[in-house]
């Protein structure tokens, strides 16, 4: 498919890719509802809505699935990282796969971030609040996907790229060590690990440029 300039070109690239602009839109709606909340409301609404150890605790499938449609800021950036990262992989891998990739890495780098956070409680190095602290959003699933995109490119790209990834995910885990760092790098290994399902899935792209070029096919 090839993509144009206009109205039509950029509806058929968004067709091409329905869960990843159905889910930007879900987002669109929740972050203007945000915006229009009190600031007291705002907290108490998203803490409830996040995955931190008490909310596990109560409604793990809820928060789980909740706190993957609110985000922390804007929505104009994440136009940008979804048309570029998930609808790429979404017209890639097709939709259930792209979704098994996105699922696996919020739910399990969630699980284990949080449970470094339970770790550093029992063992006196954070403070009890840490059980209620904030924790939401979609960089998770965003990860995972920036991750297996790495098997979209033929060799020696395909290390290039996977290099920048652990750079981009690995040093701010080596400097700062919040939990969020670390459920950011888990998520990436967990793309990583989705390689079994990006077999038999279309041609590789063999370079950067082609790389973008695919956003015209």
């Amino acid at each position: 498919m090839r993509f144009s300039a206009g109205p039509r070109g950029v509806w058929a690239y968004v067709r091409s890719a329905p869960g990843t602009y159905v889910w930007l839109l879900v987002l669109f709606f929740t972050t203007v509802a945000v915006h229009l909340m009190s600031a007291e409301f705002q907290e108490e609404f998203l803490r409830q809505r996040s995955t931190n150890i008490n909310e596990l605790s109560d409604h793990p499938v809820r928060v789980l699935i909740s706190s993957a449609m609110w985000i922390d800021g804007w929505w104009t950036p994440y136009l940008v990282l979804y048309s570029v990262f998930h609808a790429q992989v979404e017209r890639w891998l097709g939709t259930v796969r792209w979704l098994v990739v996105c699922v696996s890495a919020h739910v399990l780098a969630t699980l284990v971030s949080q449970g470094a956070v339970w770790r550093a409680i029992r063992d006196g190095s954070a403070p009890a609040s840490a059980a209620d602290t904030m924790d939401f959003g979609v960089s998770y699933g965003l990860a995972g996907v920036v991750a297996v995109l790495t098997y979209r490119l033929t060799r020696p790209w395909r290390y290039v790229y996977a290099v920048g990834v652990l750079v981009v995910y690995g040093v701010p885990l080596s400097v700062s060590r919040t939990f969020t760092d670390l459920g950011h790098f888990t998520a990436a290994l967990i793309g990583f690990a989705c390689w079994p399902l990006t077999r038999l899935r279309g041609r590789e792209v063999r370079n950067p440029k082609e790389t973008l070029g695919a956003l015209r096919r």
